[in-house]
């Protein structure tokens, strides 16, 4: 295990106290770090009671999980960090909200939704089930409204409802791509005053991409009669949502039946929807709680110079990842008596990972490379490998998950698992400003950027790593930490060697079919899916975004994320230069002021189409 406490960043401390540390009546911070990760770790490992454990062993498995986290290698779900040990007690991350095509049901699932954020909960809804605008209501002989016109419902719900008191509220919407409105939902979001609490994702079915591909149309069912009503042309359905993306970042797309073909418990119904990232397909009422390795933390020194990565280490850390996460669905206090059920028959879990970006500078090793890419597929295929074998080791003492027979892992031969899944890659926004790492599985997003401060100062920041590099080898210089801070990476800096700018490569410096590449590697290993957001430039074009969604298709990817920079008011980061940013220093400080964080003024960062405050935790996954 590494170093206990590792040291935290400032940004890191304001974040844990304004957001995750325990308050007193007036709101005075009365917590370390150190005692919430104690406190978590305590509340976690008292589940092992419930299998034998004796207080020795609890209280020395409690110890072992603190660790871990006071040494930021593996660090749970922002809700599990915030509830556990105090009075609200839920746990999870993600949810999948049923909707039903009755009046009544659909607000009924406002107010599952309402119960849920409230705790710390994304949202995700299926609105497929709906039937069409105009289509008729044989009870009052009118018309219906229609999926559109009920989402805006949930996203004024959603608006009047501040999670937990820390947390904004996150949602996915989803629609299948033969819904008669599907048209009107890619359209949705091009109005910025429309779904602001909401991500949108079209379920895409092979049938749709097929025709795509043959240049064919296909049909619109209505879901209440099951009847084709209109057919379309798919490839301009298609191009559509590309240019909806190219536009504004939304939708994104779900590959439905990719999906459904590889869930692990088909008997229990289908999939229709995920969380608010994408990351984690559930089943209605299904909840997942989340937990990710930084990998940062996991690399080893070999011989005088050789670095490498601590394989054993990390085996190890994956299976401590996989029994805490099994405890917290123990331990966990659910939203909804139907939310438990669910939950407990499957004990999904999303293990997965963060500082993939921040390992590969450390090993030498370019964002976009083959070498990279060979290392993507390796470690994912460790992580799914020993997760697996953690999980089968639980089923032995604990048995395996009660919706076991039938799945497909029973069918297969498989050796009983304590979990229908193990893996996901989710984007860690919050959680890798507590580690201080980078997001998810996605490359820096740059070496250098401005952040606004209260007093409206405008401050540099620059990678650390990189700057130790740059000192080492002689070249860092005041000149050349404006140049980085105007231009966002240091590729095509005369003054940074060649080597230097192949490892720091940033997010617009990787090419669109390389981000996608490397989706689709971690993605034939871990069970769920993976939460990425394909950067394009801000010269991309709609066709650069249809060829992505093409090539996800075609790699065996379960959703993509696009962004191209500049499409929304929302620019990511304060960076300068017309290369890089696109636009000047006007611009972007514009764009900037634009997105500033509701609640301390200071810049907003995107991560996996969550914007996140660096500075006070604020969040908002749309």
């Amino acid at each position: 295990m590494g170093p206990v406490d590792a040291p935290l960043s400032d940004n890191a401390l304001a974040v844990l106290r304004k957001r995750y540390l325990v308050k007193d009546g007036d709101g005075r911070v009365v917590e370390t770090p150190g005692e919430m990760f104690d406190r978590v770790a305590r509340h976690v490992a008292g589940a092992e009671a419930r299998w034998g454990a004796t207080p020795a062993e609890v209280e020395a498995l409690a110890a072992r999980f603190a660790a871990r986290m006071r040494a930021l290698e593996l660090l749970p779900n922002s809700p599990t960090l915030m509830n556990a040990g105090r009075p609200l007690g839920q746990l999870a991350a993600c949810f999948v909200v049923p909707v039903a095509d009755t009046t009544g049901a659909i607000f009924e699932a406002v107010r599952w939704a309402a119960e849920i954020q409230k705790t710390g909960g994304g949202t995700g809804f299926s609105f497929s089930r709906l039937r069409p605008a105009g289509d008729e209501v044989a009870s009052t002989g009118g018309l219906a409204a229609g999926p559109v016109a009920f989402m805006q419902v949930f996203d004024v719900a959603t608006e009047a409802i501040k999670q937990g008191g820390t947390r904004r509220g996150a949602n996915m919407g989803i629609l299948r791509v033969d819904h008669p409105d599907i048209l009107e939902f890619v359209a949705l979001k091009l109005d910025p005053a429309r779904m602001r609490n909401f991500n949108l994702s079209v379920a895409i079915t092979d049938a749709f991409m097929a025709a795509v591909r043959a240049g064919a149309d296909y049909g619109l069912v209505n879901p209440r009669t099951g009847q084709v009503v209109r057919r379309l042309d798919a490839r301009t359905v298609f191009d559509g949502i590309a240019a909806a993306a190219w536009a504004v970042g939304d939708p994104g797309l779900v590959f439905l039946d990719r999906v459904n073909a590889t869930q692990p418990t088909p008997g229990l119904g289908a999939i229709e929807a995920t969380n608010p990232c994408g990351e984690q397909p559930l089943l209605p009422f299904e909840s997942c709680t989340l937990g990710s390795l930084d990998l940062s933390r996991f690399v080893a020194r070999r011989g005088v110079d050789g670095v490498g990565v601590a394989w054993d280490r990390l085996r190890d850390a994956i299976v401590d990842g996989v029994r805490f996460l099994d405890d917290v669905i123990e331990v966990n206090r659910y939203p909804l008596p139907a939310i438990e059920h669910a939950t407990r028959a499957t004990r999904k879990l999303g293990l997965g990972v963060m500082g993939f970006a921040d390992l590969l500078i450390a090993l030498g090793i370019p964002y976009d490379s083959a070498p990279a890419l060979a290392l993507a597929e390796r470690l994912a295929a460790f992580l799914d490998e020993h997760a697996q074998a953690a999980s089968v080791e639980l089923a032995r003492t604990r048995g395996p998950f009660p919706a076991w027979d039938g799945s497909r892992w029973q069918r297969a031969g498989h050796a009983p698992l304590r979990n229908a899944t193990t893996t996901t890659v989710a984007p860690t926004g919050t959680i890798s400003i507590i580690a201080g790492c980078s997001s998810g599985i996605e490359p820096v997003y740059a070496l250098a950027y401005e952040r606004r401060v209260l007093d409206g100062a405008v401050l540099p920041e620059t990678s650390t790593a990189f700057r130790e590099v740059a000192q080492r080898r002689g070249f860092w210089s005041d000149a050349l930490a404006a140049r980085l801070a105007a231009h966002g990476g240091c590729r095509g800096l005369a003054e940074v060697p060649a080597d230097v700018q192949a490892v720091f490569a940033t997010a617009h410096d990787v090419a669109v079919d390389v981000h996608v590449r490397m989706q689709a590697a971690f993605q034939r290993h871990v069970h769920a899916a993976v939460s990425k957001t394909i950067n394009l430039p801000r010269a991309a074009t709609r066709d650069d975004v249809a060829r992505a969604y093409l090539l996800a298709d075609e790699l065996g990817c379960k959703g993509i994320t696009v962004y191209r920079d500049g499409s929304r008011d929302a620019q990511v980061l304060s960076i300068a230069a017309d290369g890089a940013g696109g636009g000047g220093v006007a611009a972007t400080k514009a764009a900037t002021e634009a997105t500033a964080c509701p609640e301390c003024g200071r810049a907003l960062v995107v991560h996996s189409r969550c914007r996140v405050c660096v500075h006070c935790g604020w969040s908002a996954c749309s």
